[in-house]
C-alpha cells in the first residue's frame, strides 16, 4: 500500500469475492489507508451481509464510500440470479441506513443482466438515495466466467446492445445513475489480486507482484484505459469529507 501511495495512488477500493469474509483484517487496512497513507478516498464493497455495529463503530471514521451489491429491488429475481436466499432487500435497506448514520457516502452497483434488464428500479433507488448508483452491463471474461470450464459460467445472464440501452433509458433521469456499457469497462480500471499483481483482464496475463518489481515497471505491462476511465467518470468527489463541496473537476461526471 506505501508503494502505490509513493507511486501516486489517491483512491483506493477492496473488493472480492466479499472483503468482509475477514472483517477485522479489511478494518485494518481501511484504517492503514486512510489514517496512515492519508489516501483521499478509501472505499470497498459488500454483499452487506457480514457488516456489523461493532466493525461500523470501530472502523467507519476511516472510510469513505461504501457500495452495496443489488441486482435487483424484486427478491424472487435476486434468488434467480444467486443474490442471497430471500433477504437480501433487507440487508440492503438496513445496511444503506447505517451508512447514513455513519457519515459514509452510499453506492449501488448493479449488474444489468437477462433477468433485470427490463426491471423498473426508480422507486427503489429514488427511496434509498445513494451518492452513486453503478449500473455495469454483465461481462463475459473467458479465463473467470466464459465457459462450463471456468468457476463461474455467466453466459445465460447476457444481454445484447438494445436491451442494455433499454435498461439505461428507463433510468437516466436518476442523479446518480453512472452506466458502464462493456466497451469501457472491460480495461478501464487498474486491480490488484491478492498477491499484488496488476490484472490484465481478457488481455494477457497478469503483470509481476509490485513487491518484487515496484509499481512503476508493473505499470508497465498493463494495459489500462486511461480514455474509458475518463469516459465511465472515474473521477469524482469521492471523498465524504468533501463530499458538500464544489467538485475539484466540475467537468467530470459525479
Amino acid at each position: 500500500m506505501a508503494l502505490l501511495k509513493t507511486a501516486g495512488m489517491k483512491k483506493i477500493n477492496f473488493a472480492g469475492g466479499e472483503p468482509f469474509m475477514n472483517a477485522e483484517f479489511l478494518g485494518q487496512l481501511v484504517q492503514y489507508c486512510k489514517a496512515t497513507l492519508k489516501l483521499e478516498s478509501v472505499s470497498l464493497v459488500t454483499n452487506g451481509s457480514k457488516v456489523t455495529k461493532k466493525w461500523l463503530a470501530k472502523y467507519s471514521k476511516y472510510l469513505d464510500i461504501m457500495a452495496i451489491s443489488c441486482d435487483s429491488f424484486d427478491e424472487t429475481t435476486n434468488v434467480r440470479i444467486g443474490r442471497g436466499t430471500g433477504n437480501h432487500l433487507k440487508t440492503v435497506v438496513d445496511l444503506s441506513q447505517k451508512c447514513k448514520e455513519h457519515g459514509i457516502m452510499l453506492k449501488i452497483n448493479t449488474v444489468v443482466n437477462r433477468y433485470n434488464f427490463q426491471e423498473d428500479m426508480n422507486s427503489a433507488i429514488e427511496e434509498i438515495q445513494p451518492s452513486r448508483w453503478k449500473c455495469f452491463q454483465v461481462l463475459i471474461v473467458p479465463e473467470e466466467n466464459g465457459s462450463e470450464d471456468t468457476l463461474r459460467d455467466t453466459r445465460r445472464f447476457l444481454i445484447n446492445d438494445d436491451e442494455w440501452r433499454l435498461f439505461c433509458d428507463n433510468h437516466k433521469h436518476q442523479e446518480s445513475f453512472i452506466p458502464e456499457s462493456n466497451d469501457v469497462m472491460a480495461s478501464s480500471y487498474l486491480l490488484l489480486d491478492e498477491y499484488l499483481r496488476f490484472l490484465n483482464k481478457g488481455v494477457r496475463e497478469p503483470t509481476k507482484s509490485v513487491l518484487d518489481i515496484g509499481v512503476a515497471a508493473a505499470l508497465k505491462e498493463v494495459y489500462w484505459d486511461e480514455d474509458g476511465f475518463e469516459r465511465r467518470g472515474g473521477i469524482y468527489e469521492w471523498s465524504k469529507s468533501n463530499c458538500s463541496e464544489e467538485s475539484a473537476k466540475p467537468d467530470l461526471d459525479w
